[in-house]
């Protein structure tokens, strides 16, 4: 059974984002360094005893090991993630320096990441916009046989957990899909990471063989990218969550309504800074990761009846990859099935 807790009250049109802002009590915006910079050595600390456990531990308790150690490195990018939104510090320089260190071991670029990611907040859930966990239309699925719709087939069913990769490997790397002001900074951060990478593998490789090369990046690679593609596709991905066409988005309801919360276990809400505390991040990107539990709880006070709430779980993953594949205009979504059985 999926817990749900969701509302069919609608937000009036002429509700605006800065109606909802104004709920929010002006103190949950403000930066604090002390607060930020104990998240980075939270973090550093965290990854440390990760990359010790994976150091020390027999081989039977390496996938615990690399769990923590991965879940950890979500936090890495959590930080970064608050560098992109310049909601870590007052100073541009830092926000850019303390993203590129934090985004470094997980091969990420920043800038390529942030101007995307600022591009999935300004058109969240729009049809033809957003850029994260955007559902095929029946067109572009049946124009896509063959790999491209093998591959979405993947990462809408089982394997979501390869979504976030696929992601990184689409849209980071590739600064001709970035607007010209923007191409300088997007290849500086790709050329940081893979000099990077250029260094790093071969240096892991020689100094602890192919093994370690496994054990200390790709699999806490790997359950970073888990955690990644898990909490973005329940961010905004459910079976009665509707994506809308630009003549009928409202910024308003499909930030507030059109954004989950999700409850995960108190350890990765720990390692990962509340990411999953999304709602508020959606009505405001200025609000600090150290802030957002606040900033929830004041929405829920004056907005509960509007907002998506539910409880990660197997059995939700499964409702999503079950569900949540092709959109339809009506429904939200049509199963790969569905639209299987109309073509045949």
């Amino acid at each position: 059974m999926v817990a749900i807790q969701n509302s069919s009250h609608t937000l009036t049109p002429e509700t605006t984002l800065r109606d909802i802002i104004k709920t929010i009590p002006s103190e949950y915006f403000e930066k604090k360094p002390l607060r930020a910079w104990l998240s980075v050595l939270f973090s550093l600390t965290t990854a440390a005893l990760g990359y010790a456990s994976i150091a020390f531990s027999p081989w039977y308790l390496l996938p615990f090991a690399w769990i923590f150690t991965g879940t950890a490195l979500t936090g890495w990018f959590v930080i970064g993630h608050d560098c992109g939104h310049r909601s870590f510090s007052n100073k541009i320089w830092v926000n850019d320096l303390v993203g590129h260190i934090a985004f470094l071991p997980l091969i990420f670029p920043f800038h390529g990441w942030r101007f995307k990611h600022d591009y999935h907040h300004l058109h969240t859930n729009k049809m033809g916009e957003d850029n994260a966990w955007y559902p095929f239309t029946v067109e572009e699925y049946e124009e896509g046989k063959g790999l491209i719709s093998n591959v979405y087939r993947l990462i809408r069913t089982r394997f979501w957990w390869i979504g976030s990769i696929v992601h990184w490997g689409n849209l980071h790397f590739n600064a001709s899909l970035y607007p010209e002001r923007q191409q300088s900074q997007v290849k500086f951060s790709y050329r940081l990471v893979i000099a990077f990478a250029a260094i790093a593998f071969p240096t892991l490789i020689i100094t602890t063989g192919f093994f370690g090369f496994v054990s200390f990046f790709v699999m806490p690679w790997l359950v970073y990218h888990f955690w990644m593609s898990t909490f973005t596709i329940v961010h905004h991905t459910m079976p009665d969550i509707q994506f809308k066409d630009k003549d009928k988005w409202h910024a308003a309801t499909d930030q507030l309504t059109g954004t989950v919360h999700c409850d995960y276990p108190v350890w990765v809400e720990w390692l990962c800074h509340d990411i999953n505390v999304h709602v508020p991040h959606h009505v405001s990107t200025g609000i600090p990761s150290y802030n957002l539990r606040l900033a929830h709880k004041s929405l829920d006070e004056n907005w509960g009846q509007y907002m998506y709430k539910t409880k990660f779980s197997w059995a939700l993953m499964k409702d999503i990859g079950d569900r949540c594949h092709i959109y339809d205009v009506d429904k939200c979504y049509k199963s790969f099935d569905e639209v299987d059985a109309k073509s045949v």
